[in-house]
């Protein structure tokens, strides 16, 4: 009898895109010399406005990795993108970061730190414009970036707001 593996299974895509923010070595002295640890910040998002970030720390920087992975895929949340960019401008606030969003016309492109670029190109905003001020700190600056997209509002919450049906918001 012949035994195959993986044969009813076919190469599949990974559903989420993952990129590395930070990866950041810290060093602790115990008696023998330094220990060496890592701390790893991570974005996922599918590309279809669902992104989520997370930071793991380990001895050791693959593991770090996969921890940061792992909760950045616990914590997704979703941005409302509609023609590749945002429905209206915003700031996002977190400790003395801050960052702007701001919707942009077609064939802008993404226009923005590192940070904030990694968020928004793992989210599938095509076209934005965005101003990181304050703290450079990169995980404060996901952080920030995070808040701003827990504040937006969408077409259909607006119109829930007030009252009204999304035919009548746009007339």
């Amino acid at each position: 009898m012949e035994h195959r593996k993986n044969v009813d299974k076919e190469p599949r895509e990974k559903e989420f895109i993952e990129k590395l923010v930070t990866l950041n070595r810290t060093a602790k002295t115990v008696k023998g010399g330094r220990r060496m640890s890592f701390a790893a910040l991570t974005v996922v998002g599918d590309r279809k406005g669902r992104v989520g970030y997370g930071l793991g720390k380990a001895n050791d920087v693959s593991e770090a990795i996969k921890k940061s992975i792992d909760k950045a895929k616990r914590n997704l949340v979703t941005l409302p993108i509609k023609n590749g960019t945002i429905p209206h401008e915003i700031i996002g606030k977190y400790k003395s970061s801050s960052v702007l969003l701001k919707p942009a016309c077609s064939g802008t492109g993404i226009i923005a730190g590192g940070t904030v670029r990694a968020v928004l190109d793992a989210a599938g905003a095509t076209d934005v414009l965005s101003k990181s001020i304050g703290s450079s700190a990169s995980v404060n600056v996901v952080r920030a970036t995070f808040n701003a997209i827990a504040k937006m509002l969408d077409a259909r919450t607006v119109a829930a707001n007030r009252g009204k049906t999304l035919a009548e918001l746009w007339g």
